[in-house]
This record gives C-alpha cells, structure tokens and sequence, in this order.
C-alpha cells in the first residue's frame, strides 16, 4: 500500500475512543497524555486548547496512516484502512508490525484479520471494556460489508495495551 489516507471516520473513533483531556495526566501505567491520546513529550501540568488536541491528533494519525501504508502489503478500502489507522494509534506501529493481524491480512486473510481485533483487549492480563468496544468498533470499519451505522464507537478506559498486557 502507498498513498492511501485515513477518512474522518478514523479521527472520530479515536477522538470517542479516547476522549478529550485538556489537562496532562497519566494513564493506568503512569505515561503522561494529553488531548485525544497524544503522549509524545507531554510532561506533568501541560495543559492544551481544543484546536491543540486536534492538530496532535491528525500528526498522530498521520504517522499511523504511514505505518500502515509501510506495513500492508494488500488492498485496503477505506474502512479498512481506518480500521488499522485507529489500531495503530492506539496500540503503536510495533504492535501491528509483529501481529498475527498483519500476518493474515498480508495473507490475503482477510476475514482472519479482522477475526484478530478481538485478541487486543487485555490491559494487565485484564479484559477492559473499553478496549473490547473500540476492537469492536474497529472490526467494524474493517468489515466492507458493515454499513456505518453499525459502528459503535468505544469510550476511553486509560489504557493502552495489546493482547498480552504489555504497554504498547
């Protein structure tokens, strides 16, 4: 895959994913985080505007939207692209990269794949309910056949773990 970019509805899983935090705090493994899910240099009392939040995750996104580009080896269609933006967000190019997800889907497996979501919703060896509603949310965007309507989108449980419990 080259080129391909991620729709509004990939920034709107996130942001109903994640919520928006104005002020820095950390999450249940003590990273510091801000706006919708930002980590990258964020240090204790930071605080941010709206449009702040916003511009960190369209940059998250971005460089999600390159990972997956980089990493995928078949053809996506936008659902499905949105769907692996919205995971690597949360979970980080590594995770993705070293999946049983990634593996199928470059199989051409694509039902695999999409049978993989529901794996990454452990957080400490502890299945949230969070994680379980975005990996749904997720399965459903990269479902072709799923009509948007059908994507629930989950609400932010502060963590952001694969499927083995490892910080990701």
């Amino acid at each position: 895959m080259s080129g391909t970019t991620y729709s509004e509805n990939a920034l709107n899983l996130a942001r109903q994913s994640e919520g928006l935090r104005q002020v820095a705090y950390q999450d249940s493994v003590g990273v510091w985080t801000i706006g919708y899910g930002h980590t990258s240099g964020v240090t204790q009392g930071q605080t941010c505007s709206v449009d702040e939040a916003e511009a960190w995750l369209r940059s998250d996104m971005d460089a999600a939207a390159f990972a997956v580009n980089r990493l995928v080896k078949v053809p996506l269609d936008q659902g499905q692209f949105d769907a692996l933006c919205d995971f690597v967000f949360n979970l980080g190019s590594g995770k993705l990269r070293s999946s049983t997800l990634l593996q199928k889907l470059n199989a051409g497996d694509y039902a695999g794949a999409r049978a993989e979501f529901s794996r990454w919703v452990y957080a400490g060896g502890v299945q949230l309910g969070g994680l379980i509603a975005r990996r749904n949310a997720e399965a459903s965007l990269f479902s072709a056949s799923a009509p948007q309507s059908d994507v629930q989108y989950a609400q932010n449980d502060g963590a952001f773990y694969d499927d083995e419990g490892d910080y990701a």
